[in-house]
């Protein structure tokens, strides 16, 4: 099972459509504190459907805690400061996913201690982002891809 990690998530229906993309691909979301909403918010329930409730999900108070719940995974980290693809690498089939809130990314602190498996998407110069339910998207079915979309028809 793939683990999806948003780190410090700002967007209601960002995490929402994320959250969608990890119940129908039967991958478990882990969200890292603080977050830019309310998990109540109706935006979140409304982009996430009906699917949120059954969501396979662990909150986090911080980075730290994420950490230490689960033994220190090895995270693939998505930034658009990476050097190396998304497609030079090999994901096992229960890789840790992690991305960053929308307006910052992952902050340096975190990043400097993952530089081996930190990936981006490629994009034309000058371009700042990718949306981030997008993002996930990409990398999650490329995961499964290189995994033949194991337990999925």
């Amino acid at each position: 099972m793939l683990n999806i990690v948003l780190h410090e998530p700002e967007i209601a229906m960002n995490t929402g459509n994320i959250g969608r993309t990890c119940f129908v691909t039967g991958s478990k979301l882990h969200l890292i504190r603080p977050f830019g909403f309310f998990i109540d918010d109706k935006k979140l329930a409304r982009a996430g459907m009906d699917y949120w409730h059954s969501l396979d999900i662990t909150y986090y108070e911080n980075f730290t805690d994420f950490v230490l719940k689960n033994n220190n995974p090895k995270l693939y980290i998505i930034e658009t400061t990476a050097q190396k693809l998304y497609t030079e690498v090999s994901f096992e089939p229960d890789a840790f996913l992690m991305f960053g809130k929308e307006s910052s990314g992952v902050p340096q602190e975190i990043l400097q201690n993952y530089t081996d498996t930190t990936i981006k998407i490629p994009m034309r110069e000058g371009s700042r982002s990718l949306n981030l339910a997008n993002c996930a998207s990409i990398i999650i079915y490329e995961a499964l891809r290189q995994n033949s979309f194991t337990n999925l028809s």
